[in-house]
């Protein structure tokens, strides 16, 4: 039966066994209890050493296609025979909930364009881990580890790394927001503190304001909790007014979501004065609201606009939930929410009953790295590599890009209103085939619009490859006007 054994290759030798041994299991060779050699009988059969053989059997023994009956040797094990008619296969499909079926309906990494190696990809607003300060991150690693590893590795707390914690709420401070009476809870990223609120917030009327349009991610996960998104049109400094107002008069809210600076996608910066008075509006009505902090440190001129939180001032109304995953190390997955110290409580309890905590480790090695002082230099030489991106993008965008609009006061990408007659899907494929790919507008819109629009992503192209690009997008663009007209 052992004759065709042969070790061959890199592999290591017991490996090899142990799959010629399960091939036979599996081909009906070696059927249930069959009782396998010694373990020096098959080592002198294969012309292979006993340990080889002892190192096969036991990997064997650990995956269950064996059993070690003691004193009487070696068995096949009832585990490794599969029955000749299986159990009733089970149709996943008539198991699974709406949410899952929505959530594969929403899921742009299966539904949206490819992207094919060698493109143009302006799809990603992700930072570019070329900027990556490693040096300074693997410092901080060896610094921490050797002040309390032990305790990393253990179970956190839900609430998060008390240190990590502290330098937050300092953080925050800078930023301008009163913190009296207010609490910290560290998350995984926005999208676990977005859902957290989500699950916490009562449902009444079952709708959330938002811009229109807004993050694709949180429209997906407001659905995926039963609300309804209702969107409100953006002007150049933010949200129209007039519109929420009228929007606000038809019924009530359960929460706004709202991203005042560098929002997603638009790029469009709220003014400090519809800052206030969306504060004004939405307190009236006892709506309260989720500010995303969204690449709040990436702006490239003027003055830092204060987020809404700090608006608010001592007033309870504003949860910011904040990130750093735009701009360092978003494979971390470290973020965080700022808000009343009795909605913190909350959030805090079902934080423990689903995910525990936040990875005490990766909550320890960023208050490090930001201790250490590397956050500010680092963000220094980031905000002058995508400068020089942006400007770059938008340049090419004026003069290659027939267009109606384009938005983006810093950021990572720029947003482009098209002729309202193109087709922003038809233009990708135009571009695709060019090697070339954007992301079309119209999944950040709450009511369908939003078809001749189109969002560039430039954080992580080759400064040299975004004229390129772009001028790539523009030619399509030109084409399928002059059908248009012809």
């Amino acid at each position: 039966m052992f004759n065709d054994f042969r070790a061959e290759g890199d592999s290591p030798a017991y490996m090899q066994l142990k799959t010629y041994i399960e091939t036979l299991i599996t081909q009906g060779l070696m059927p249930l209890h069959h009782k396998l050699p010694s373990t020096r009988e098959l080592a002198g059969l294969l012309g292979v050493s006993r340990t080889t053989v002892i190192s096969a059997y036991e990997a064997l023994e650990r995956t269950g296609w064996i059993e070690a009956v003691k004193g009487r040797g070696n068995f096949v094990s009832r585990a490794a025979v599969h029955l000749e008619e299986p159990p009733g296969a089970i149709d996943w499909r008539q198991r699974l909930s709406p949410q899952a079926f929505l959530s594969e309906e929403m899921d742009l990494m299966k539904h949206g364009i490819k992207w094919e190696k060698g493109m143009i990809a302006f799809t990603s607003i992700a930072p570019d881990e070329k900027l990556f300060d490693v040096n300074g991150f693997k410092r901080a690693f060896l610094d921490r580890m050797s002040l309390e590893g032990e305790v990393l590795l253990n179970y956190g707390y839900a609430q998060g790394y008390r240190p990590l914690m502290q330098y937050l709420m300092n953080y925050m401070r800078g930023k301008g927001v009163e913190t009296e009476g207010k609490d910290i809870l560290i998350t995984n990223g926005f999208t676990e503190g977005f859902d957290l609120v989500l699950t916490a917030i009562g449902r009444r009327s079952g709708r959330i304001l938002c811009e229109n349009p807004t993050h694709q991610t949180a429209i997906k996960m407001m659905k995926l909790h039963g609300f309804e998104p209702v969107g409100v049109k953006m002007e150049h400094d933010g949200i129209h007014m007039d519109e929420l107002r009228r929007t606000l008069d038809e019924g009530g809210f359960d929460l706004a979501y709202l991203t005042p600076s560098y929002h997603n996608p638009t790029g469009i910066v709220t003014s400090p004065e519809k800052r206030m008075e969306l504060l004004r509006l939405l307190g009236e009505r006892e709506v309260p609201v989720v500010e995303d902090g969204f690449n709040e440190e990436l702006r490239y001129s003027g003055a830092h606009a204060a987020p809404l939180i700090a608006c608010a001032g001592t007033g309870n109304s504003v949860a910011y939930i904040g990130s750093f995953s735009k701009i360092l190390f978003p494979g971390i997955r470290v973020g965080w929410i700022v808000a009343d110290r009795e909605l913190i409580g909350y959030l805090e309890s079902l934080k423990r009953a689903r995910t525990i905590h936040t990875s005490t480790l990766d909550q320890a090695l960023l208050f490090q790295y930001l201790h250490n002082g590397n956050f500010e230099r680092y963000m220094k030489r980031a905000r002058a590599e995508y400068k020089r991106k942006y400007e770059s993008a938008v340049r090419s965008c004026r003069e290659h890009i027939p267009m109606r609009a384009m938005s983006g006061e810093g950021g990572l990408h720029v947003f482009v209103e098209l002729d309202e007659r193109l087709d922003a899907r038809a233009v990708l494929s135009d571009c695709h085939a060019r090697g070339v790919v954007f992301t079309p507008g119209d999944i950040f819109f709450t009511d369908g619009r939003g078809r001749n629009t189109l969002r560039i992503g430039f954080s992580r192209v080759p400064e040299e490859k975004i004229e390129e690009g772009i001028r790539v997008i523009g030619e399509a663009v030109t084409e399928r006007l002059a059908k248009l007209r012809g």
